[in-house]
């Protein structure tokens, strides 16, 4: 029965209708996949994030500086932590990417509208919500002005940018990108009146604030303004008329060529980061001394790694989208906000409550003894955390209707 139908279907000429409806059907489906494939990307780089959160909850009294020291560190602290750098850059591009889509369907002005307000919005929640989480943690109170805050502002200076050509914005993607540790050797001092400015764009530091505030740049968003015009300058490749052939040749191409630039930059070791160096006797701290980048502000050499990465890990997603790890990554990435709010909200109160059930147990802080029971703790909360953002990404997909939806 299953032969006769489909020999039927490919003899039969459907009539104008049944084309039509083919076609939507099959542009639907098309839709879905590459899209799917966006969500699912920044779906694993929310359960990524979550797992060094958790680092920074539960093994607080482990310094893990920036980047990390080859010759000291806990390997498996770094393997995690080297996995985690790959969230804020391919989010960052992703953003960059939705933007795009956004606009093909609005106007410039309306585009530009959505984008400061967007951005204000995620401004806001940084300052007034997401900061106070960590106080009482830091001994001053702070405004931690971290990757959320990051993102908020380089999406009101994208706004300011999308009227550009698309040559003209990836040129300067790529400028910026490649060009922003020529300006390392610039530091400024809290005396100087430019340093808050330049705190913000370059430069990690920490600013005084009026009423016994600080405000800390952990993320300056310079490298990061030339990430996000990045992906919008590829959010063509992403559009209905280019094919998926087309659109992930373009994404192996562009991965293999950043990957192919990092080992060729890290292996001259002159630019592009602090310089690696040979440990005697230990080829794995030797691979680790190597891969040990820097985040704040992220290096050329650690943005080339983690979006060469990112790209060909979103070609992998769209050739297995539809499939069942899929489609539950995509559940995460369809309501990232919400996942991020509602994660770090939850680990705080896990946090407050040992301590105040069991006190400090490492210095000032509760914390537990071994790296393994962060892990435990990962695997512990997956679950607990899919499934409230399970609900809100249906609640945001049914109530198109309530405009602040959009915002988160």
């Amino acid at each position: 029965m299953y032969h006769f139908h489909a020999a039927s279907a490919l003899t039969r000429q459907p009539r104008p209708s049944d084309r039509d409806d083919s076609v939507r059907v099959a542009d639907t489906t098309t839709a879905r996949r590459r899209l799917q494939s966006i969500d699912a990307l920044r779906g694993l780089v929310m359960v990524l994030m979550l797992l060094d959160h958790l680092r920074e909850t539960w093994f607080l009294h482990v310094a893990v500086p920036d980047p990390m020291d080859a010759r000291t560190a806990l390997p498996a602290l770094f393997v995690a932590r080297l996995v985690a750098s790959l969230c804020a850059p391919v989010f960052v591009a992703l953003t960059g990417v939705a933007a795009f889509l956004h606009g093909s369907g609005h106007t410039l002005a309306e585009t530009r509208m959505y984008l400061v307000k967007r951005g204000l919005v995620l401004m806001a929640l940084e300052v007034l919500f997401l900061s106070e989480l960590y106080w009482g943690v830091a001994a001053v109170p702070t405004l931690w002005l971290q990757v959320i805050w990051c993102i908020g502002v380089c999406m009101v200076v994208l706004a300011g940018l999308i009227g550009l050509p698309h040559r003209v914005l990836l040129v300067a993607g790529i400028v910026i990108l490649c060009g922003h540790n020529l300006l390392d050797f610039i530091h400024l001092t809290p005396d100087q009146p430019l340093f808050p400015l330049w705190a913000m764009l370059h430069q990690r530091d920490v600013i005084s604030l009026p009423f016994g505030l600080l405000a800390k740049t952990t993320y300056p968003v310079l490298p990061w303004i030339g990430v996000i015009v990045l992906g919008f300058s590829i959010g063509p490749w992403f559009l209905p008329g280019t094919s998926a052939a087309v659109r992930n040749r373009r994404l192996i191409g562009s991965g293999i060529a950043m990957l192919a630039s990092f080992v060729l930059i890290r292996l001259a070791n002159g630019y592009g980061d602090a310089p690696w160096f040979t440990v005697p006797g230990d080829p794995m701290r030797t691979v680790m001394s190597f891969l040990a980048l820097t985040k704040y502000p992220p290096s050329l050499l650690f943005l080339l790694l983690t979006l060469g990465i990112g790209a060909l890990m979103l070609v992998a997603f769209d050739r297995a989208a539809g499939r069942g790890i899929v489609a539950a990554l995509a559940v995460f990435g369809a309501a990232p906000m919400f996942f991020y709010l509602f994660h770090l909200t939850m680990l705080r109160i896990l946090y407050h409550t040992a301590l105040g059930l069991w006190g400090p147990t490492h210095g000032s802080v509760f914390a537990v003894n071994s790296y393994g029971w962060v892990l435990v703790w990962y695997a512990a909360l997956i679950v607990p955390l899919y499934l409230p953002t399970v609900w809100f990404s249906r609640f945001k997909a049914r109530r198109r209707d309530l405009t602040w939806l959009r915002y988160l």
